[in-house]
């Protein structure tokens, strides 16, 4: 890595984005606090315009292009709440953005993309086959590439979610965010852990291809097969040539968590029922955790990034009511 993000690029990004990104409310869960015995923060994310927290990266990154480039228009690879969020903030400034996506990917996010003005290619069934599609019109249109994780900016975007985090909770401890590309994990973790070295990440990835998590057993970025998941915003490698957010995410991490579908399922129905928050799989992958009890150790103040909020009503509803919360010890009605 020859590159090292620090707070002041963190700082910069935040100076950068704000005209243009929410700060986003942090909840008190005062049924999770009562499940875990700590008190538990949501950090809504879903709250942002586009419905995810990648908003600020593709917003930080794209004010960072000079004009020339801009001019030329801008093209990434997306699970869907990166390419929304790119096409958002390229409808804002008059940029032409192109989409690549896999054939995974949720029509919601697809017409979501569309709506704001994205062009949409969809190719290929795996992340790696979309990036070769999109390599290839970058070089054949002039278009600049936006990475959807391993960039500095992208990096430094998602990092004020950390600044945020301390301004309104100086005494948090425990962080648990969903881990995928590791934009977002590494971003947070830059912020907190140079304010204290010993607050405590925890990433968290869908059983079903955990890309990530994977490389991270291995000490290499690794392939892995992709599957379904209703964590679909999670799903994808990390990039044969990864720069920058594997090393950042070993560096930091302090204990990784692997939730099953079920697990998932019931986070999202939870905080539906308990909270009243539209979150998708990807971003309840934090609280699937802990109701599961999957984190192998809690400070007093603990929270969780709920990362995003773009799912189908369909799938959101497709779960028995009479089993909401009862895995968890909750009474259903």
């Amino acid at each position: 890595m020859n590159y090292k993000i620090t707070l002041k690029d963190i700082y910069k990004a935040r100076k950068c984005i704000s005209p243009y990104v929410r700060k986003t409310p942090l909840a008190a869960s005062h049924q999770l606090s009562k499940i875990t015995g700590s008190a538990v923060t949501l950090k809504l994310e879903n709250l942002q315009e586009t419905g995810a927290f990648k908003l600020r990266g593709a917003t930080n990154r794209l004010l960072n292009l000079s004009e020339e480039r801009l001019s030329r228009g801008v093209i990434t690879v997306s699970s869907g709440n990166h390419g929304r969020a790119v096409s958002h903030i390229a409808h804002q400034l008059g940029v032409r953005a192109v989409v690549c996506i896999s054939e995974f990917v949720p029509s919601n996010k697809i017409r979501a993309i569309r709506d704001i003005g994205g062009e949409v290619e969809i190719a290929g069934k795996t992340y790696d086959e979309t990036l070769a599609h999109a390599v290839s019109l970058q070089e054949d249109q002039g278009l600049t590439m936006i990475e959807s994780f391993d960039d500095p900016f992208v990096i430094s975007g998602q990092g004020t979610i950390g600044v945020e985090l301390l301004e309104e909770l100086p005494e948090i401890d425990t962080v648990i965010v969903p881990l995928s590309g590791g934009s977002l994990f590494s971003g947070i973790a830059v912020a907190l852990k140079s304010a204290d070295p010993g607050i405590r990440m925890v990433g968290v990835s869908m059983a079903r291809g955990p890309a990530m998590v994977k490389s991270l057993q291995a000490g290499r970025v690794v392939d892995i097969e992709e599957e379904p998941t209703l964590a679909d915003g999670l799903v994808g490698g990390i990039g044969k040539d990864n720069q920058y957010t594997f090393d950042l995410v070993r560096n930091t991490i302090d204990e990784a968590v692997l939730v099953s579908e079920e697990e998932i399922s019931g986070a999202m129905a939870f905080a539906l029922r308990e909270h009243q928050l539209v979150v998708e799989g990807a971003g309840a992958v934090g609280m699937a955790a802990l109701l599961a009890d999957k984190v192998g150790s809690l400070g007093e103040h603990v929270s969780v990034i709920i990362s995003g909020g773009n799912v189908e009503i369909p799938v959101l509803l497709d779960q028995p009511l009479d089993s909401w919360g009862e895995p968890f010890g909750i009474e259903t009605p």
